[in-house]
């Protein structure tokens, strides 16, 4: 039974996805990177929550919800803040100039070399952090409710490596040969299964607890461990210890939201679908809709995580990862568990696909036609997208085994990795368009300046400092030595940002009040759960 409903819902999103693509041009560059420029704001929404949310959120954040509490929460809460920056001053912004690519932009800010670093970064960035790690949690996440490993009779770890190859093959099929329309249209559909099943665990969770109402269970699991509950977290960011802590409250103010900023508002796997959309509207609703999701997913990926530490107590303290299998098997009927199964396989493939598509969009357009064949035809760039996608895809099935016995989580292991590319990347970026004196050659040198320093400071002289803090130090400096390089090495004609007209730049008449609701809420959330 478990099997028939995996197969059902997989068959039909699949089914779906393709009859609806059955008329799109994919051989054109629009076409292919960008979906036609076709994404309405429920499409946008449906694509970013699901590239967002993958296993390594489920596995990853239950299992930190579980061993630390709540506070882990900061993540995606915070992200509608970031979504609102998004919405209001970037998207405006970037579908004015027309862009295909983030690195694009730098190119028109600065100049070609820039942009090919970035590039390069980013594509760096998803193949060694992003792609493995979501490939990882995913079959760990299957074999632990389907037991692939028992039914081939193989060891778990050779179970895992075969789940592995066949998630990462079918992820690869879909961003090679549909493109982003293919990944968004398959997004919307197993984004809004993920709510759907994702909210069913605690319910019936709960519902168990509480013989039958799940308020009652919920008070049983409040009343068991109401510390848990409490997102503002007592830890230090500073001093013996923080190299250890989950998420001291402090780092909200520093570089918490330098992270957020860049993620939802710069990344290129995201705003992809955002320089897809079919006019300024639609994106700011799709970017504005997906901050209220992220509001609500803590439902799915923390409140799950606090009920494991109610069934299990202590006993997986040192496995925190293997939390939420658990906790799934055992609250789902097993009729559901194909169901399950098949949107918790959308999630990794969405974020799978869509890192893949943006790091293909980024080779062919700013690497390949820029220093290999810069009259490479559309068709010729599109074909070029699909190897790329080939070739990242079997160097990160490759790597997604080697990323198991993560000491502090699967989730707090990719944030620190990240630390290594975001900021600065975001710290130039953020430099693009707020500060006109900063030139190519302090866009450069600040971007140089920032690997080196997270790097140095984090991994090789230890700084008994949260990273996230150091995110925040990294970028104010950044920041400076760019000002300081471009006093030196001046440019020599000011940037002006032209309208390509390409899009309708009219924005959604309801983005600034849905804005204000989205921070007010925000606030009114800490002041609630940070007085637990």
């Amino acid at each position: 039974m478990a099997l028939i409903t995996f197969l059902l819902f997989t068959g039909f999103v699949a089914f779906y996805a393709t009859w609806r693509l059955r008329r799109d041009k994919l051989d054109t560059q629009d076409g292919y990177f960008l979906g036609g420029r076709s994404l309405t704001g429920i499409v946008i929404a449906g694509s970013l929550l699901l590239t967002n949310i993958s296993t390594e959120h489920l596995v990853g954040m239950n299992g930190s919800a579980y061993r630390n509490g709540a506070i882990i929460v900061a993540w995606e809460v915070t992200s509608a803040l970031a979504l609102v920056v998004a919405a209001l001053y970037f998207a405006p912004r970037y579908l004015k100039m027309g862009l295909t690519t983030i690195p694009e932009f730098l190119e028109k800010r600065f100049d070609g070399l820039t942009r090919t670093l970035v590039a390069l970064l980013l594509i760096i960035s998803f193949v060694a952090t992003l792609l493995p790690i979501v490939l990882y949690t995913g079959a760990l996440n299957i074999e632990a409710i389907f037991g692939i490993s028992s039914a081939l009779k193989v060891s778990q770890s050779e179970g895992i490596w075969i789940t592995i190859l066949i998630v990462g093959i079918i992820g690869a099929v879909y961003a090679i040969f549909g493109g982003l329309k293919m990944v968004a249209l398959t997004d919307t559909i197993n984004g809004f299964g993920l709510l759907v099943a994702g909210l069913l665990v605690p319910i019936l969770a709960l519902l168990s607890i509480g013989e039958g109402n799940v308020i009652e269970g919920l008070g049983k699991v409040f009343e068991n461990s109401p510390e848990k509950f409490n997102v503002v977290s007592k830890e230090s960011g500073v001093g013996v210890g923080s190299r250890t802590a989950i998420l001291p409250f402090e780092v909200l103010f520093t570089g918490l939201m330098i992270n957020q900023i860049y993620f939802w508002a710069m990344h290129q796997s995201i705003i992809q679908r955002v320089l897809g959309a079919v006019n300024l509207k639609e994106a700011q609703k799709g970017l504005l809709y997906t901050g209220l999701l992220k509001i609500l997913v803590p439902l799915i990926i923390v409140l799950p995580g606090l009920i494991g530490f109610y069934y299990f107590g202590d006993s997986l303290y040192d496995t925190p990862d293997n939390v939420y299998p658990i906790l799934v098997k055992k609250v789902l009927p097993l009729w559901l568990t194909g169901f399950f199964v098949a949107v918790m396989m959308g999630a990794i493939l969405s974020t799978f696909n869509s890192a893949l598509n943006s790091a293909a969009t980024v080779f062919s357009l700013g690497i390949f036609k820029r220093y290999i064949n810069r009259n490479a035809s559309e068709k010729r760039l599109v074909n070029m997208g699909k190897w790329t996608s080939s070739i990242l895809a079997i160097f990160a099935i490759g790597i997604a085994p080697f990323v198991a016995n993560a000491p502090a989580g699967l989730y707090q292991l990719l944030q620190q990795l990240n630390g290594i590319f975001f900021v600065p990347i975001a710290s130039v970026i953020i430099a693009g368009f707020l500060f006109p004196k900063v030139s190519a050659s302090g866009a450069k040198i600040g971007l140089l300046f920032g690997l080196l320093f997270y790097v140095i400071t984090y991994f090789v002289l230890q700084l008994e400092l949260h990273f996230v803090h150091i995110w925040g130090i990294e970028f104010v400096l950044n920041i400076l030595v760019m000002h300081i390089a471009s006093a030196m090495l001046p440019r020599e004609e000011r940037f002006v940002m032209e309208d390509s007209g390409k899009l309708d730049l009219k924005p959604w008449r309801y983005a600034k009040a849905f804005s204000i609701f989205l921070v007010v809420f925000t606030i009114i959330l800490y002041l609630f759960l940070g007085n637990v």
